[in-house]
């Protein structure tokens, strides 16, 4: 889930590298049917899932001495490496929730409109201009979002505006699909940022550290969120500590962490464009996996390809 927009010198692409991110993209894609599988709260799966990555990463900064990386960190960027983890919490506090009310597909499709917020945000705010072609990707994106949004309730622009109205019996599912679909959209904003922020600090510090400190205080962000809103951490069942593992060592640290790795490797624009395998993968993961069995209709088909093709148009190389 790596965004940006930056144009990269071009540069000769290894094979090792391509074949990381490609782990990389399996392990992501595995997140949403995970995610759908536990009964717990989205901040309980989150500070869990952040907890045992956190266990596997403090062995990885002793055994390579990187830990030494923090004290040459300035107090700007670790307050920024701070907002970042911060930022990752909410991220997955949202895209977590998002799934209890709206179809995998529906939901790994919007949290991956971060690139066109990034585009946007960029222009704005960095002064990195985006070009013609981005535009256009950004415009198709939210095409395909709202698509996705309506094929979520039933009765398409009237149905919502009967939701609305308050006015039908069924509307309360209406509203529910498109609550979902709000969530996922937050988790996109939350991510863009996320990487907007972090992108400077991970320029001078080296992997391990850089997970380590933004990973802690998204588990910090977390675990007080949990508390604030009564949701209990511990004990947890057998059958949802292995779904946390799982997320830990599939979409956290084969997925994210591979992610980061492979932009020290990788035109950022390549890791970028990779991370559009994740709704395919989550979605035929979703379909496949019996405690799911969620096949997608054909308006959610056809937005989640609008908001892939616009986001692949915004986020590619200049």
């Amino acid at each position: 889930m790596t965004a940006t927009i930056e144009s990269t010198p071009p540069q000769r692409i290894s094979r090792s590298p391509l074949a990381v991110l490609a782990l990389s993209v399996l392990g992501i894609s595995f997140a949403a049917p995970l995610v759908r599988l536990s009964d717990a709260p989205a901040l309980v799966i989150a500070a869990w899932r952040l907890g045992f990555s956190l266990c596997l990463i403090a062995i990885a900064l002793l055994v390579t001495g990187q830990w030494r990386d923090w004290r040459r960190l300035s107090r700007r960027d670790v307050w920024l490496s701070v907002a970042a983890g911060l930022l990752l919490s909410l991220h997955f506090w949202s895209w977590n929730a998002s799934l209890r009310y709206t179809t995998v597909a529906a939901s790994v499709s919007l949290v991956n409109l971060q690139p066109v917020i990034i585009a946007i945000v960029s222009a704005r705010w960095l002064h990195e201009r985006a070009s013609s072609g981005q535009w256009i990707g950004i415009a198709i994106a939210v095409i395909g979002a709202l698509i996705v949004g309506l094929a979520d309730v039933p009765g398409g622009v009237s149905g919502i505006a009967s939701a609305l109205a308050g006015g039908a019996a069924d509307d309360g599912g209406r509203m529910r699909a498109l609550f979902g679909d709000l969530l996922a959209c937050i988790g996109a904003i939350t991510a863009a940022f996320y990487y907007l922020i972090g992108r400077r600090v991970r320029q001078i510090l080296a992997l391990w550290p850089y997970v380590g400190l933004v990973y802690g205080a998204a588990f910090v962000g977390c675990v007080v969120m949990a508390l604030l809103t009564g949701a209990t951490l511990a004990p947890q069942p057998p059958r949802e500590l292995a779904i946390f593992a799982g997320l830990a060592l599939g979409p956290m640290l084969l997925g994210h962490t591979g992610m980061n790795w492979a932009l020290g490797h990788l035109p950022a624009y390549v890791v970028n464009l990779t991370t559009l395998g994740e709704p395919i993968g989550a979605t035929v993961i979703a379909a496949l996996l019996p405690g799911i069995a969620e096949v997608p209709g054909p308006g959610t088909v056809v937005g989640g390809a609008l908001v892939l093709a616009g986001v692949f148009l915004a986020a590619r190389k200049p």
